[in-house]
């Protein structure tokens, strides 16, 4: 269910000013539509139901504006707004998912069924890390596709953080290292490497959301 969002915006003397504000509200992932006004200063933003108004504030002050009663002390990037962290934890879910898909796909292919392929762990571990990137991308097109269509989803989902996909990747393939010693798939190893791929990225997925209203997934 849509909501709307009433910002009082300080600082813009300009069109320009309106428009930085309106392009900075809209690269905000759940808004919907955004309309802004100099005079009075004043930003009306349509959202999804789990965007909360932090992220908006931040947003508009990452910008270079303020919002009336509120100070960088008050709404400045912080690492305690739970609001956030659960936004956050909400799209590194999705990441994992997607990664996991491959990766883990990948890895069961050699082990149960190309077994003589000849190839170094090493080499199955980058091979499943590519596929979990591929897969990621291709679970985010096929979500966003249904608000944006195909085209638009698919260059939204290969613009989003690949710092966040790598750093799961690499930490779920290390850990299936030191605890396997290979590239394999136990069911004791499998728990451990999806809670390390989700914890690894979640600070960095955090901040990215807080600061510039973007999120990874």
């Amino acid at each position: 269910m849509a909501e709307v969002v009433n910002l009082a915006v300080t600082g813009m003397t300009c069109m320009g000013c309106a428009g930085s504000v309106k392009t900075a509200l809209e690269e905000v992932d759940g808004v919907e539509a955004v309309e802004v006004t100099i005079a009075p200063g004043k930003a009306v933003v349509t959202t999804g139901a789990d965007v909360s108004r932090s992220i908006l504030i931040s947003a508009v002050m990452a910008s270079g504006f303020g919002i009336e009663g509120e100070t960088s002390s008050d709404s400045g990037y912080n690492w305690s707004d739970g609001a956030v962290w659960k936004q956050s934890a909400h799209n590194t879910k999705w990441c994992l998912i997607g990664c996991s898909i491959g990766d883990f796909g990948t890895i069961a292919a050699f082990q149960f069924v190309f077994t003589d392929s000849g190839w170094s762990t090493m080499s199955i571990m980058m091979l499943a890390m590519i596929n979990g990137l591929l897969t990621s991308i291709a679970l985010e097109t096929a979500i966003l596709s249904k608000q944006m269509g195909l085209f638009e989803g698919f260059k939204v989902a290969i613009g989003m953080s690949f710092i966040s996909m790598i750093a799961m990747e690499s930490a779920m393939n290390i850990t299936d290292y030191l605890m396997t010693g290979g590239a394999m798939l136990t069911w004791w190893a499998i728990p451990i490497m999806l809670f390390v791929g989700f914890i690894t990225p979640w600070p960095y997925n955090y901040w990215r959301l807080k600061k510039f209203g973007q999120a990874c997934h």
